[in-house]
């Protein structure tokens, strides 16, 4: 506590109240800002000082991130007073962010978002800790619609999106988790799909229900009659759904999985020709 300043915080409501809203950053509303200990500068928070940190305008060598753990002083919004970090200023006693983590240094007014401290994870999270819960194995908090459902990669969020490429174990982004069991950015996701991806980036299975796309390439097969010097020629393909490992006979549009009749599949001995991929075509 600082010398000098005796705690002011009162059971008065309107401490809870005075200046929400009206501080804050694109990222958090909230009545306090930051001194970064690595450079010893004052941000709205963290992200804001990241962002600035790492924008093209900041050379290769002073490109850096605070970790929140880090975070030791504050400066309170409403009467600029900077002091070690507490929920309430110890100059005016307004409350700084009605959700607040000791641990995390984290403040944010906007308890709509149903903050909760994951002592697993070690920082704080949306939703509700009756909502989600921690895997062990995953290194990471899930919907509790996935507590029995979903497969375990080992530290399946740490580390950056596939698509983006932006960190995901503390991303402010809504995640999805996909079948396989890869996480991604839902908004990543529906990018991937508008462009006619359906399939993991990580492991390439697919994320969907594509049968309807395959009955409709089994439709384009049969009616595309393939040159009397294909008819028999035979070519393995590796199946990227189920992992089967297959011969089958060369078409030019595509390759059926003979186990799981998924044609998310791929050439591993043979001959290729030109065009023998282009699903994507097709789905168009």
């Amino acid at each position: 506590m600082e010398v000098g300043f005796q705690p002011k915080v009162s059971n008065n409501s309107s401490l809870m109240e005075k200046g929400t809203g009206e501080f804050g950053c694109s990222h958090y509303r909230r009545r306090c800002k930051i001194r970064a200990p690595c450079c010893d500068e004052i941000f709205n928070c963290r992200h804001c000082h990241n962002e600035s940190k790492n924008s093209m305008e900041v050379g290769p060598f002073d490109r850096h991130e605070i970790p929140r753990h880090d975070i030791k002083r504050v400066i309170c919004s409403l009467c600029d007073i900077e002091q070690d970090v507490q929920q309430h200023c110890i100059n005016c006693g307004v409350c700084m962010g009605k959700y607040f983590c000791s641990k995390c240094n984290f403040f944010d007014d906007d308890v709509s978002k149903n903050q909760y401290h994951c002592n697993e994870c070690g920082i704080c999270r949306t939703g509700g800790a009756e909502n989600f819960f921690h895997c062990d194995k995953c290194g990471c908090c899930y919907s509790m619609m996935l507590k029995n459902s979903h497969n375990c990669v080992d530290k399946a969020m740490h580390h950056n999106c596939a698509v983006c490429f932006e960190f995901l174990f503390d991303t402010t982004k809504d995640i999805t988790v996909l079948p396989c069991g890869h996480t991604i950015h839902l908004e990543c996701v529906k990018e991937m799909q508008r462009h006619l991806l359906y399939s993991c980036p990580v492991c390439s299975k697919s994320f969907c229900d594509m049968s309807r796309t395959w009955e409709r390439l089994d439709r384009e097969i049969a009616s595309t009659t393939m040159p009397q010097i294909y008819l028999n020629k035979m070519v393995w393909i590796l199946c990227n759904d189920c992992g089967e490992h297959s011969e089958v006979n060369f078409h030019i549009l595509a390759h059926k999985c003979p186990k799981c009749r998924s044609y998310n599949t791929r050439l591993t001995r043979g001959s290729p020709a030109p065009g023998s991929s282009e699903i994507t075509k097709i789905v168009r």
